[in-house]
């Protein structure tokens, strides 16, 4: 009878609940006004101005508002200031697109209970582009997705649109985002085929009221298997003429096309080296046809091939020969370490290293080696290791940041991107809190001087409740989820020790004989009798000589390397006395052990929420936090026995003993489900 009694009740109040709690509208759960009000007054007129004033006009619940184009130097331009008094709020901006960021501010304030007395805010972004690069093939399927098909649904376009395509759009403008490279990276060349392009057209149509510009990647062998050239050598002049034609049929279709991304020579994507060619003859063949349409071209760092030498140091050695080599209108696309989006890495060496060519770095939103959308990681804290890292490429206080946002080093134009999580999923992202991600890599675009914690706490009050018992825990959780991470899967710096193909679970035992070396686990963690890691010191592959001083010299003493990277840099003895007495054996049984823990104490929290939140998001977070729980014991298991075959020390007494035997865990072949 009390079941019939809460369902007669729901049903009753149901009519009067504004949202679906299914998290479908992210962070901008907005009360809606129950009369479309009239409280929004400009001096001037435009589709971006109008979706300013319908937001405010259905949304905003205080006092009258301003939005004001005024007069501000050019580096402004997508800046705004907000100044409130007791009758009115003015919204003063140089473009349409700084009022509607404004706009969202005052939206996102609101929904934090923030005060809107006296304000005198101004604001302006860390970095021109701010772009998500999204990994999705022309099939619906993406690359490293976790959250279901693509959302542009190609096979659609152009006739028939998915409206999600203008609320990611709002999504994105709501946190500052305003570029968007719509295709995977291992691009197919009918990207660039005349009926792709009239669809790409339809979204850059959607996308530009809310200030997004389109980009794509591109596949360097398009003018050979689109254009019938002979080949797709940059320095023929049939292959430079098919490249200008194809930017003249973008721009028409689309003039304020943005550019494109190139992945080229790496994994076995095609490339100017195919042709003895540089990277830098294939990047400025491309800029030159962009240029008087004002477009870019983001060419990545991330290249590496077969090879004896260690793979870590394969794009410096590629790209610093290059250096001043490159069209102003090219930037380098680094990824933030030089392996591949590690949960830990130091920071990629060539930030900093190439004086005469801007870098933006390449961030990986979408957890392709953080559980995928199973585990709850909250990335800011990785983001902003690496944006705080110092480089002393210009002297002490020659952070990422500051290298890449035009601080140290000027530019003609500033970057960042991130691979995005999105997909069809009703909340998105496949996780609730992985939303929180592309949320962080949103205002850290927008201001990279924000903390971990602000962002989280903004975050929790627009996605969840403003409740105090809510926000206090669940933040603290949120700030401590990247370490546990690395604590289950891969401490002390150890890294790529995941199964091959889908890289979800752990495989330290991979071996892929008749394969690339670098792409076997064994490759990386080097276990033998004497110890664990790589060592790149300059007794090892001299990796650490591509850091500037001093870092070269506290990364090439194991004495003086971080302990969290000592095994990155090192190849550590088992008995080697870690900082806290314990042998490296033992530091690395606690850390494995630890993580366990931490992820069960994040259970434990989570199951006294549900008296905050709405009980769908309740019990999808805790259902995923079971399967992190549960593949966190996975790891330490299959990591500790597999190695404990090389150290031949005991588990230390006081340990959780493994679960599993080392050879049911290798017998483990996931569904390739779990892949892309």
């Amino acid at each position: 009878m009390k079941n019939f009694r809460h369902y007669i009740l729901l049903f009753l109040i149901l009519p009067f609940i504004a949202f679906a709690e299914d998290g479908s509208q992210l962070w901008l759960r907005y009360p809606v006004n129950s009369k479309p009000r009239n409280i929004v007054n400009s001096n001037s007129k435009s589709p971006t101005l109008e979706i300013a004033k319908k937001e405010l006009n259905n949304h905003w619940s205080g006092q009258p508002i301003d939005l004001k184009i005024d007069k501000f130097p050019d580096s402004f331009k997508d800046g705004y200031k907000i100044i409130s008094t007791p009758k009115k709020i003015t919204v003063l901006a140089k473009t349409d697109l700084g009022l509607l960021y404004g706009s969202y501010h005052l939206l996102n304030l609101q929904q934090q209970k923030g005060s809107f007395s006296n304000l005198n805010i101004e604001e302006k972004p860390s970095y021109d582009i701010r772009i998500l690069n999204h990994w999705d093939n022309l099939d619906g399927t993406i690359e490293r997705g976790y959250a279901g098909h693509s959302l542009w649904k190609w096979e659609d376009l152009p006739n028939k649109i998915s409206p999600r395509c203008e609320e990611y759009a709002r999504a994105n403008a709501s946190v500052g985002i305003n570029a968007t490279v719509l295709n995977n990276v291992n691009a197919s060349p009918n990207m660039l085929r005349e009926d792709y392009l009239k669809k790409v057209k339809v979204l850059a149509d959607i996308f530009r009221p809310y200030g997004i510009k389109v980009y794509l990647a591109v596949n360097f062998s398009s003018p050979k298997v689109l254009g019938n050239t002979k080949d797709s050598d940059p320095l023929n002049k049939d292959v430079q003429k098919w490249w200008k034609d194809k930017a003249s049929e973008i721009y028409k279709l689309i003039p304020d096309f943005g550019g494109f991304l190139v992945k080229a020579n790496s994994e076995g994507e095609p490339g100017p080296q195919d042709y003895g060619r540089t990277h830098a003859d294939g990047a400025n063949m491309m800029a030159d046809v962009l240029k008087p349409y004002g477009g870019i071209v983001m060419w990545r760092a991330f290249v590496y091939s077969p090879s004896s030498d260690d793979r870590a140091k394969q794009a410096y050695l590629e790209f610093m020969p290059l250096d001043g080599k490159f069209r102003d209108n090219v930037i380098i696309q680094i990824k933030n370490g030089p392996v591949d989006f590690q949960p830990r890495e130091p920071f990629h060496p060539l930030f900093g290293a190439m004086k005469k060519t801007p870098q933006m770095v390449e961030f990986q939103i979408t957890q392709e080696y953080l559980g995928h959308s199973n585990h709850l990681v909250y990335l800011a804290p990785l983001f902003k290791e690496n944006l705080d890292s110092d480089t002393y490429s210009d002297g002490k206080g020659s952070t990422i940041a500051k290298i890449t946002d035009g601080t140290l080093r000027s530019a003609k134009f500033t970057a960042i991107s991130a691979v995005a999580n999105i997909g069809e999923d009703t909340n998105w992202t496949g996780h609730h809190f992985a939303q929180s991600n592309w949320f962080a890599f949103g205002r850290l675009a927008w201001n990279n001087d924000l903390t971990s914690e602000q962002i989280a706490d903004e975050w929790i009050k627009m996605t969840f409740t403003n409740d105090d018992k809510f926000v206090t825990p669940v933040k603290e959780m949120m700030l401590t989820s990247r370490e546990t991470a690395v604590d289950y899967m891969m401490p002390l710096g150890l890294h790529h020790i995941f199964a091959g193909g889908h890289h979800y679970g752990p495989e330290p035992w991979g071996d892929y004989k008749g394969t690339r070396a670098d792409w076997s686990p064994v490759y990386y963690h080097r276990a033998d009798a004497q110890g664990l890691g790589f060592d790149r010191s300059k007794t090892g592959s001299d990796a650490v000589s591509q850091y500037f001083p001093p870092l070269n010299e506290i990364y090439g003493n194991i004495k003086t390397t971080p302990e969290n990277l000592i095994l990155w840099f090192h190849h550590v003895p088992w008995d080697y006395r870690m900082k806290d007495g314990k042998t490296m054996w033992e530091e690395l049984c606690y850390k494995y052990d630890l993580g366990v823990h931490e992820v069960r104490d994040y259970q434990k929290l989570w199951n006294k929420m549900l008296p905050y939140i709405d009980e769908q998001r309740f019990s999808e977070v805790k259902d995923k936090l079971k399967i992190q729980a549960e593949d966190a014991v996975w790891w330490k298991d299959a990591c500790l026995l597999y190695f404990q075959t090389y150290s031949n020390r005991p588990i230390p007494d006081n340990i959780e003993k493994p679960v599993h035997k080392l050879e049911d865990l290798k017998k483990i072949k996931l569904p390739m489900g779990h892949h892309n």
